[in-house]
């Protein structure tokens, strides 16, 4: 099976590493295969081929590049169906939900054909002396990215088109947990035109991690998942001269105001907290109401569209989200709940014993709600990657900002109103990277900046948008003069070199 093994130089390969891992089927529990891990070995391979490759293509006409690009968009879309059924199988999310994630992945594609366009130059004629001087951005070389299983087609896109557009040799690391979907890609880009060695796959953990972060080779690393593991990768690739943008947690907090459509704060609430079975770090983890009045008609509303939830598995017709990914990340979301009720808060919708029938073995949670949860709180502090949500209570804008702004994590905030006054204190305000007015998951299209604020992102970099494109090339600034070959040397001068 091609997602067994890592891709290296145009074909699929074991690697020299000896050991494996399990790829689960989540709906069910089962081992799907194997899994190869990379070892240190593996990595100095494919370092080797990719310098070569590299910088073969980092030379390579623009016209070029881009024809790769577009070409590859053609076949994404071609093998929507097998890439979302890859997705399926490993990480749980719906058929449905799968081609989503693959439609916001072309977005990447789409906005890295005008790389031309976002990494071309300036010029200045005579800025003293006869001296013209430009600018040019050039590939870095080899760069790494580590992407997380909950997105495994849109992640790797956002972080490898523009990497591969600019000129450079594209390393992903994969989610041990969902690597088919890095092996179909693969074979794509060697469809679409991309010379063998330009783009690797290397799969496994931690040991492979290590060695991606300590190889001299490699000039940038991007990385999306837990803040505990981003910062890790933040400190120590900085700390071996590489450029780093660690996209890390979320809890993204949802202000719902007293004039707000309630109809329509409900529905988000629902659709951004329980979609992908609450994995994803874009999700709205909390409703911070404001005025008892309408917190109590927003739970109403809330708990009346849980209940007409259908969890199943992914290709389960009618099914709004499928399992978690593994079964530790199911005892995470049991262990939340049982705390927070612990805690003191009010468990108005309990999904922990859900049955779904035929898979028995699966993963799966049903959705959770807890109302009066606070700041002292497990359920509030941390990011639970799971379907189960919180209620929070305040007395007006002013103590909801607060308590949004008081969490560390800064990744998206979302306010509903219908008020101007609000929203722009609210965007003015509020410490998260995207915002959203009215929309509850305000995740930028692909030719904006995405990245969050605080401890949601470790570096200065964003994903999508310019500054991809700035991350993944180099700078470099030319003086230059051509002197009459008529002119008089004007002999040795001492003084510190001016432009007048």
């Amino acid at each position: 099976m091609d997602g067994a093994n890592h891709f290296i130089g145009g074909a699929f390969d074991p690697g020299l590493g000896t050991r494996t891992g399990p790829v689960y089927n989540p709906a069910t529990g089962e081992v799907a295969y194997q899994l190869h891990y990379a070892d240190r070995a593996t990595l100095d391979r494919v370092c080797e081929v990719a310098c070569k490759a590299g910088r073969d293509w980092g030379n390579s006409s623009h016209a070029r590049r881009i024809g790769v690009i577009f070409k590859m968009r053609e076949l994404v879309i071609r093998d929507t169906d097998i890439l979302a059924e890859l997705v399926g199988k490993e990480n749980g999310k719906t058929l449905d939900d799968a081609k989503g994630e693959i439609g916001r992945g072309l977005e990447a594609l789409e906005f890295a054909a005008a790389e031309p366009h976002v990494t071309k130059g300036e010029f200045t004629r005579n800025v003293g002396g006869n001296i013209d001087m430009f600018s040019f951005r050039q590939p870095v070389g080899i760069v790494a990215c580590i992407a997380p299983f909950n997105f495994p087609v849109m992640v790797p896109l956002a972080m490898t088109a523009m990497a591969v557009a600019t000129g450079n040799a594209v390393i992903l690391k994969p989610s041990e947990r969902v690597p088919g979907a890095a092996a179909h890609l693969s074979k794509l880009w060697t469809e679409a035109g991309l010379p063998d060695g330009v783009w690797s796959v290397v799969n496994g953990d931690k040991e492979i991690v290590d060695a991606i972060l300590e190889h001299p080779a490699i000039g940038a690393i991007s990385f999306v998942g837990s803040t505990g593991v981003g910062e890790y990768i933040y400190q120590k690739g900085t700390s071996h001269n590489k450029r780093v943008a660690s996209y890390t947690g979320g809890k993204n907090h949802m202000i719902v105001m007293p004039d707000a459509d309630l109809d329509q704060a409900a529905s988000a609430f629902v659709s951004a907290g329980f979609g992908s079975a609450s994995q994803r770090c874009m999700a709205v983890s909390v409703a911070v109401v404001v005025g008892e009045d309408t917190a109590n008609t927003l739970r109403e509303k809330v708990v009346a569209l849980i209940g007409r939830l259908k969890v199943g598995s992914y290709d389960t017709k009618g099914a709004d989200f499928g399992p978690v990914v593994t079964a530790a990340a199911k005892k995470s979301v049991n262990d939340a709940i049982e705390r927070a009720v612990q805690e003191g808060g009010e468990l108005v919708v309990d999904g922990r014993d859900l049955k779904v029938e035929g898979f028995e073995g699966g993963y799966f949670c049903g959705p959770s709600l807890v109302d009066n949860v606070t700041m002292d709180m497990h359920l509030w502090q941390e990011e639970i990657f799971g379907p189960v949500r919180a209620f929070m209570r305040a007395k007006d804008l002013d103590e909801a900002l607060d308590i949004v702004n008081a969490h560390e994590f800064g990744n998206g905030a979302a306010i509903f109103t219908r008020s101007g006054y609000a929203s722009q204190r609210f965007a003015n305000e509020v410490e998260a990277g995207m915002i959203g007015v009215n929309v509850p998951i305000p995740i930028p299209v692909g030719y904006h900046n995405f990245g969050g604020l605080r401890r949601s992102k470790f570096g200065d970099a964003h994903m999508f948008g310019p500054d991809a494109a700035r991350f993944y090339t180099k700078m470099k600034t030319v003086s230059h003069r051509w002197p009459d070959p008529e002119s008089v040397d004007q002999g040795l001068s001492m003084s510190f070199p001016s432009n007048s």
